[in-house]
């Protein structure tokens, strides 16, 4: 019992129980995977990126709750962290992130060496992103960056290259990411103004809802610029469409300012870079 009791605090704290995260991370790199190889990916390429986003993930949320330790007791949506409780130690979780990094960088090791490079990046920007929130008002871009990043090493993978396609993509993946994390900041805003922590939501203030509508609307038109550049057809085009209904709706939501009610908006993002995705695989499987 002691052991399943370990592995499942290990689970909590990996957020295994709450996938969200990880889709979010997944949605950009397939996009990108797609993209890149116009449409087939190479089989060993696509694994390492899926099994990737998970590990990268789970490893930037132990990091997370490591440098949040001494806050998330006192916020009311992270008190029940195993950090928090302190049912799990600190040097588990360093431990337990070291191991997560160092499995997704043997993954890697299987990639060409542009790869690799890009690779230690990555874990610098994930490495760093749960400190942001202490020196600057925008954590959320730098959220935006590291989810981003999975972009550029996606295109080094599959064709050994990065094309300027993948940074305006790159782009769009900060604009969107800034959007919905800003969203879910918009819940412990309160909570982070009383501890003095940082994040968009109270840098936009009373304009939040203005801001994040602008984020939207960046990230669609940075799609559609891409979308002509690929010379995309119908099929992402309606995807697209849906996306832009999707926007609006999250809107909707957060209008309220209700609690729950941004956290069905940051969720719904999820089905928006569904949608995306969908349209990119029905365009080059047409």
């Amino acid at each position: 019992m002691a052991v399943a009791h370990r592995l499942q605090q290990y689970a909590l704290l990996m957020r295994i129980n709450k996938p969200i995260g990880t889709l979010l991370l997944l949605w950009p790199t397939l996009w990108a995977l797609w993209i890149a190889a116009e449409g087939v990916p190479d089989p060993l390429v696509l694994c390492v990126f899926v099994v990737g986003v998970f590990l990268m993930r789970s490893a930037g949320c132990v990091i997370n709750d490591y440098a949040d330790r001494d806050v998330d007791p006192h916020v009311k949506r992270t008190k029940k962290r195993p950090l928090a409780q302190g049912s799990v130690s600190t040097k588990e979780a360093l431990i337990l992130s070291m191991v997560l990094a160092l499995s997704a960088f043997f993954l890697v090791l299987f990639m060409n060496q542009l790869t690799i490079i890009l690779s230690f990046i990555a874990v610098i920007l994930a490495a760093t992103y749960p400190f942001m929130k202490r020196y600057t008002y925008l954590p959320q871009v730098h959220l935006g960056a590291a989810f981003g990043w999975a972009i550029p090493m996606a295109f080094a993978a599959q064709t050994q290259e990065i094309p300027v396609i993948a940074w305006l993509l790159f782009v769009v993946t900060v604009v969107w990411t800034t959007a919905y994390d800003s969203m879910y900041a918009m819940i412990d805003r309160e909570d982070d103004i009383k501890i003095g922590v940082k994040s968009t939501a109270i840098l936009f203030g009373e304009s939040d809802r203005v801001i994040i509508g602008i984020l939207q609307f960046i990230m669609l038109l940075g799609w559609l610029a891409i979308a002509s550049q690929l010379a995309m057809t119908w099929p992402f085009y309606l995807a697209l469409l849906v996306a832009g209904g999707l926007s609006i709706y999250q809107q909707i939501l957060i209008k309220e300012r209700d609690e729950q009610l941004y956290f069905s908006a940051f969720l719904n993002n999820n089905w928006l870079g569904m949608a995306i995705f969908i349209g990119i695989v029905l365009h080059y499987a047409l």
